[in-house]
C-alpha cells in the first residue's frame, strides 16, 4: 500500500473553530471514540451529564452503533487527526457534514453522504443512527469552543 493510499482522507481541510456546533462536536467525538476506552468514558460522561441519564444513554448508543457500523462496513479506515489539532481531516469533514445532514432532516443528502462512508446497503441504517446522534448534539447546546485534552497515540491519524 502507497503512502497516499495509507493517507487517505486525512489530508486537512479546514479548522474546528470554522465548523458548527454539530459539525464540531461530531469530529471531536468520533475522535475520542476513536482513542479507546478511555476516550469512549468521556463521550459517555458527557451525554449523560449534558442529556441525562436514560436519553444519554439512548444517543450513546445511537453513536456507538454508528462508530461500529462506520468501522466494520467503511470503504476504507476514517482517518482523524489528533484529539488537540485544530485541522479537519477530509474523512472527518465528510463525517461532520453527514451527521449535521441528518440532524437538520436532510435525509436525502445525507443518505448520499452515507454510500461515501460505507457500503451502499448500509448506508439507510447508518443515516438512522446519525439523525438519532445528530438531534442529540442539537439538545447538547454545544458551546462553539470544544477543547479536549490529548490522550496519545490514534491510529489513522495524521497529527
Amino acid at each position: 500500500m502507497s503512502a497516499a493510499v495509507k493517507t487517505r482522507g486525512s489530508a486537512p481541510v479546514g479548522h474546528i473553530q470554522d465548523l458548527n456546533p454539530v459539525e464540531a462536536a461530531s469530529v471531536i467525538y468520533l475522535r475520542l471514540w476513536s482513542n479507546g476506552a478511555e476516550g469512549r468514558g468521556k463521550v459517555a460522561t458527557d451525554f449523560r451529564n449534558m442529556l441525562g441519564r436514560e436519553h444519554g444513554e439512548h444517543v450513546l448508543d445511537a453513536f456507538d452503533r454508528l462508530c461500529k457500523m462506520s468501522t466494520r462496513h467503511g470503504r476504507r479506515p476514517l482517518m482523524r487527526h489528533g484529539l488537540n489539532c485544530a485541522c479537519v481531516g477530509a474523512d472527518e469533514c465528510c463525517f461532520a457534514n453527514f451527521v449535521a445532514a441528518a440532524a437538520e432532516g436532510e435525509t436525502e443528502d445525507a443518505m448520499l453522504i452515507a454510500t461515501l462512508l460505507v457500503r451502499a446497503d448500509m448506508a439507510p441504517v447508518l443515516t438512522s443512527l446519525a439523525v438519532e446522534f445528530g438531534l442529540g448534539l442539537k439538545q447538547m447546546r454545544l458551546a462553539r469552543s470544544l477543547t479536549i485534552a490529548e490522550q496519545g497515540p490514534t491510529p489513522n491519524r495524521l497529527h
